[in-house]
């Protein structure tokens, strides 16, 4: 068929016209097979879009062969020079000193594997010209690409699950992606896995891999899942696709379950992707690219992708930056994407050299490797880019809106680190960000119906709440103070000549626990325990959140034979504390264990016996 449309575009044909001979070829065929009928619609079309696609490919190739020619036509003129019989071509050429009139294989190589241009037109054309094609050279890059292929993944710790790919990918060749116009298409059956091998055919109930020669499924890549979907055909035959990936780069593999009939390797199927949620997934990566220019234009142009998730049910991109972003940044960032989104601009793709789309301000990920040939998405009017006219200017292979509109909603709902000097935005759009949306609503009208109050004065309320809180919380301090001066806060020791004091070795000495008391209050409660005591030692401990303070006082006239630095580490250990310190006369430490605070209070007691 190729060769057909480069034989209708060498007699002058300016638009595609394959698909005119439709009509003629069901007129002629269509009693002996009807389902050239039925199918003229789609035949037309996928014979319509292949000649554009392959024009545009032809269009290409040619090019590359004008340039690649003049360069060899230069050799051959210095050649020519060298033997001094620039007019007796025949001697020149059959003298062993000439170079040959032969397009290198490498170059052939380069139109077949990034081009799509078949080894076979590139024969034709060179022969029409007087030139040979290097076929051994063309054969060598071949295997030599296959090679560093196999060598690349086998180092990626795949290599078992992976070689049967690459045999694939031999005899199969690599998968047509049509799913940048379409969400539907016909496509044969190349490859059939199941189980991790290859076989022949599939029926019900069986777990397949399937790889067609053109999908308009997109496979997982580039952050953005893969699509899901159906695949039918004849029998009624149904498999339900609940993923696509890419193995290689170059082959797109559907993975699901055959619900019903039966299919083989060879059989012409009707593939079908999920719309909506191939729609939502769209969403999010055009998202991802409003969301890139939005960041730069807050932070700086240091900001750069380091990694991105585009799901149907949300989007994860992760930039460089160096602190966390602020309330404001994120509401600036957040308002200025939904401002790109209600200008509704158009998504606009191109393909070009990677070094003009570098030059027309599109941004490249470092580290990132790219063809001869790249995919260009621009979006918005807000001045950069293309001479001043694009918002976001990025290339990127995956799919996306017709315009920014399409969108319809961008939220931020976390902003996080994960590295030094990486952040991570978590966002959702459309129908995702709508239900987040209405989910905190509700969130809201629950909160306000314990308040007893409404939606709009739950903020004053919530406050009110918490001043009240402190106030209560102040009393409650007060009252404990009080309880402990008099020996009546749940102290742990033993009364004697007064409330919560105790004679240990001749010693005066006050031990308390005290529940919910600040450790911050206990030097102040030890000071005034000192006066009550006159001469000896007092330890209290503050439980709270589950921690337990300790802190000791020793009274001047007996610092030369008590510490309260030693004693105070010594019921810290108690606690599962280290260390303590302070002074001679005052110290305090912490754990914790808070319920063994009555055994650190009764350590001290015993270190005062020893």
């Amino acid at each position: 068929m190729r060769r057909a449309m480069r034989h209708a575009h060498l007699l002058g044909a300016k638009e595609p016209l394959m698909h005119r001979l439709v009509p003629a070829l069901v007129a002629e065929m269509g009693a002996a097979y009807p389902e050239l009928g039925r199918a003229q619609p789609l035949i037309e079309e996928v014979l319509e879009r292949e000649e554009t696609r392959f024009r545009q490919t032809l269009e290409k190739g040619l090019r590359l062969l004008d340039e690649e020619l003049a360069k060899v036509e230069r050799v051959w003129d210095e050649a020519q020079q060298r033997l001094q019989v620039p007019l007796e071509y025949e001697y020149a050429q059959e003298s062993p000193l000439a170079p040959k009139r032969e397009l290198p294989g490498e170059v052939a190589f380069k139109l077949y594997d990034t081009y799509g241009f078949p080894f076979d037109l590139t024969e034709i054309e060179m022969h029409s010209r007087g030139y040979t094609v290097d076929r051994d050279g063309f054969d060598a890059a071949m295997a030599q690409q296959k090679a560093a292929a196999r060598a690349a993944w086998k180092g990626s710790g795949e290599a078992a699950a992976g070689e049967i790919w690459f045999d694939i990918a031999d005899h199969a060749g690599a998968t047509e992606f049509t799913g940048y116009t379409a969400d539907e298409g016909e496509g044969q059956v190349v490859a059939l896995l199941k189980g991790g091998a290859e076989v022949a055919s599939a029926e019900a109930g069986d777990e397949v891999t399937i790889v067609t020669n053109q999908t308009p499924f997109y496979g997982e890549s580039g952050g953005q899942v893969g699509d899901a979907g159906t695949i039918t055909g004849p029998g009624g035959l149904r498999i339900a696709v609940s993923d696509t990936t890419k193995p290689l780069g170059r082959v797109h593999a559907h993975h699901g379950r055959v619900e019903s009939g039966r299919v083989g390797v060879g059989e012409t199927v009707h593939l079908t992707v999920d719309s909506t949620r191939r729609d939502a997934i769209r969403a999010n990566h055009s998202a991802t690219h409003l969301l890139h220019a939005a960041l730069r234009d807050r932070l700086g142009a240091h900001v750069t992708q380091k990694g991105s998730l585009v799901a149907a049910d949300r989007l994860r991109f992760d930039f460089a930056h160096p602190s966390a972003l602020t309330a404001e940044d994120i509401a600036v960032i957040e308002a200025e994407v939904n401002a790109e989104i209600r200008a509704n601009e158009p998504v606009t793709t191109r393909l070009m050299a990677p070094e003009e789309a570098i030059e027309a301000g599109a941004m490249a990920l470092f580290g990132e490797k790219y063809g001869d040939e790249v995919r260009v998405l621009t979006m918005g009017r807000s001045g950069r880019g293309e001479g001043g006219r694009r918002y976001s200017v990025e290339l990127c292979g995956g799919t996306h809106v017709a315009a920014t509109g399409d969108i319809g909603v961008f939220r931020i709902v976390s902003e996080s680190a994960v590295s030094a000097g990486v952040r991570r935005i978590e966002a959702l759009t459309g129908e995702g960000a709508r239900q987040w949306l209405v989910a905190r609503d509700e969130a809201l009208k629950g909160t306000a119906s314990l308040l007893r109050t409404t939606p709009e004065e739950v903020e004053s309320r919530v406050t009110a709440l918490l001043d009240e809180r402190r106030r209560l919380e102040r009393e409650l301090a007060d009252v404990k103070k009080a309880l402990a001066l008099s020996g009546a806060g749940g102290g742990s020791g033993m009364s004697q000549g007064g409330a919560g004091d105790e004679d240990v070795g001749g010693v005066r000495f006050s031990g308390q626990v005290i529940h919910g008391l600040d450790a911050k209050e206990l030097r102040g409660l030890l000071d005034q325990a000192k006066q009550r005591i006159g001469s000896g030692v007092a330890a209290i401990a503050a439980v709270n959140d589950g921690r337990a303070a300790l802190a000791v006082a020793v009274t001047d006239d007996l610092t030369g034979k008590y510490s309260a630095v030693e004693l105070v580490r010594t019921g810290v250990a108690v606690l599962g504390g280290k260390g303590g310190g302070g002074r001679p006369d005052m110290a305090q430490g912490g754990g914790p264990d808070a319920a063994k605070a009555p055994d650190a209070i009764a350590a001290v007691k015993a270190a005062i016996a020893a």
